[in-house]
């Protein structure tokens, strides 16, 4: 299903990390394509709540759990940075999709990075 949100449609996802030669570019974009993911599930699923989307992205956050293995296999890694412009995106994406009020740490509750 493609995105139909405007706000997501021209973001530049995980800009930072790609502008950063720390980071892989073929492991970023395992990234973005996990955050687009996620969007393409909101939009299909429509959660009514703060505690379904949640659960969305509790999805989200495992895959990115074992990312971070591929970027630490790559000689990189989700760090202090890299934790906060992922915790980023999500808290864009909430936000794109109306959750204003989405808790930042829930979003990644379940983060191990």
């Amino acid at each position: 299903m493609p995105i139909t949100n405007q706000l997501l449609l021209g973001h530049g996802f995980l800009r930072e990390m790609f502008d950063d030669s720390y980071f892989p570019d073929q492991v970023v974009d395992r990234g973005r394509t996990i955050l687009l993911q996620l969007c393409e599930r909101i939009e299909a699923e429509r959660p009514s709540d703060l505690e379904a989307l949640y659960a969305l992205t509790q999805a989200a956050t495992e895959e990115f759990n074992l990312l971070d293995r591929e970027f630490m296999t790559a000689g990189s890694g989700i760090e202090t940075v890299a934790r906060e412009w992922i915790c980023d995106e999500f808290c864009f994406v909430a936000s794109a999709y109306g959750f204003t009020d989405a808790d930042a740490e829930k979003l990644t509750a379940g983060r191990d990075w």
